[in-house]
């Protein structure tokens, strides 16, 4: 029977999965960097500027749950177009009404419509991926991303050199828009395409991993708790507070560990150029670091993969929150030692390794404790928790480092790293068997 199954291609999903998804992000890095100039330019103070970036990471952390709901309601390529719309329409508003408050709204749905776009590819890779590759195609996913936000900022720089006004660059994301919705509807159908092998593939066994997270419930055996999703008609996908409901105890064990390597991972962003004009670093030398530090995180991206795929996820989560953990603690105890700029140098590039090395972990865990039949709900849960952290990093440190120090901030994320890591070692092994396989 298993010589009848379709074997994987990863020539088959580049452009289901990645061409869109690597378009889209280009967009949106695109103008993510000049949000605060636009702000500035129509009157905002430093502060409400601060505050009208910020509203990307709410947006995310609120169209998570959402995310969830209509992924599982319309199908991924449905929710994906969606997205795509409102983005277009929040681009719209914000470029073409010159008032701070359009910006935020518009700011604000876009990164509501991300939350629908990322969560939409991370469930199809979660459906149609089989395990054994599993990490490699979200690493990959993760690492593609990354590259459209790293491209989108010198499209942007282009841009801004040739017109000399920041509001063009909304006119990046909506080409990016418009070339995403072309590729999405002009290429078939993904759940179409790719549904017959998955269900050939269930049906010899070769992706019987069950839904790990069903452990949670509290049965001893896959057979008792996977019965309920293996029973539901497939037009018949949960609730998302029932997904929630079902599967709590996953997600305050798990779920609460991937929110410490968002929250350290979102740190690391921050901490570093607040790091170097603390110690007076020129900040020409401060780029080139924090330059490399990110060419080093995004070139381990699918090593990163490789390794979860072929010794297990805490490869992958445990070397990497622990080492983005030392060198916050490194960042503290250097903060006025001699030579201070060679130890932000090292810390840099630590952190840079770490990252790397967690890159795609997220979607990962997430995707291997998902319910197979219908994984939209459980990850718009999931995500929901990592974005959280992500959001509450930046809100931490700035209330520490006003409080105490910026030292102590960094300190008490690298404690929090390593709380995190210890959550992970002793639950991953509990909820997500080996290679997320059973």
């Amino acid at each position: 029977m298993s010589s009848a199954v379709p074997p994987f291609s990863w020539r088959s999903i580049i452009l289901p999965a990645y061409l869109p998804t690597f378009v889209y992000s280009i967009g949106e890095g695109a103008i993510i960097p000049v949000i605060p100039v636009m702000a500035t330019d129509r009157g905002a103070s430093l502060a409400l500027a601060g505050l009208v970036a910020a509203m990307v990471m709410v947006g995310e952390l609120c169209g998570d749950l959402p995310a969830g709901w209509l992924v599982a309601k319309v199908g991924e390529r449905t929710a994906m177009l969606a997205a795509t719309a409102l983005t277009l329409g929040a681009t719209l508003l914000a470029a073409l009404v010159p008032a701070v408050w359009a910006l935020g709204v518009g700011v604000f749905l876009i990164g509501f419509a991300s939350a629908v776009f990322g969560l939409a590819r991370h469930a199809f890779l979660t459906s149609y991926v089989p395990a054994r590759v599993r990490a490699r195609a979200l690493s990959t996913l993760a690492g593609v991303f990354r590259g459209g936000w790293a491209v989108g900022p010198f499209v942007a720089a282009a841009l801004l050199a040739w017109t000399g006004h920041a509001d063009g660059v909304f006119w990046v994301l909506v080409g990016a828009c418009a070339l995403v919705a072309v590729v999405l509807l002009v290429l078939p159908d993904p759940e179409r395409v790719f549904g017959a092998a998955r269900l050939a593939r269930e049906a010899s066994g070769l992706t019987a991993t069950g839904s790990v997270a069903q452990v949670a419930t509290g049965a001893t055996g896959a057979r008792a708790s996977d019965a309920p999703d293996a029973a539901r008609a497939p037009d018949a996908p949960p609730g998302v507070f029932r997904t929630i409901v079902r599967h709590r105890a996953v997600l305050a064990r798990i779920g609460t560990g991937a929110g410490i390597i968002a929250a350290v991972r979102a740190s690391r962003v921050v901490i570093l150029p607040l790091w170097a004009v603390s110690i007076g670093m020129p900040p020409e030398q401060a780029a080139v670091v924090i330059g490399l530090s990110a060419t080093i995180d995004f070139a381990l991206f699918y090593t990163s993969g490789q390794v979860m795929d072929r010794f297990g996820r805490l490869w992958g989560a445990l070397p990497g929150l622990i080492g983005l953990a030392a060198g916050h603690v490194l960042l503290a105890l250097t903060h006025d030692a001699p030579g201070a700029a060679m130890w932000f140098t090292v810390a840099g590039l630590l952190l840079g390794v770490s990252n790397g090395l967690t890159s795609g972990i997220l979607m990962t865990l997430g995707a291997d404790l998902a319910p197979k039949r219908h994984p939209a709900p459980f990850l718009g849960a999931f995500r929901t928790i990592a974005d959280a952290g992500a959001a509450a990093a930046p809100l931490a440190i700035a209330a520490v480092t006003s409080a105490l120090s910026i030292a102590a901030a960094s300190a008490g994320i690298g404690v929090l790293g390593l709380v995190g890591a210890a959550m992970l070692a002793r639950w991953v092994p509990r909820y997500v068997p080996r290679g997320g396989r059973r």
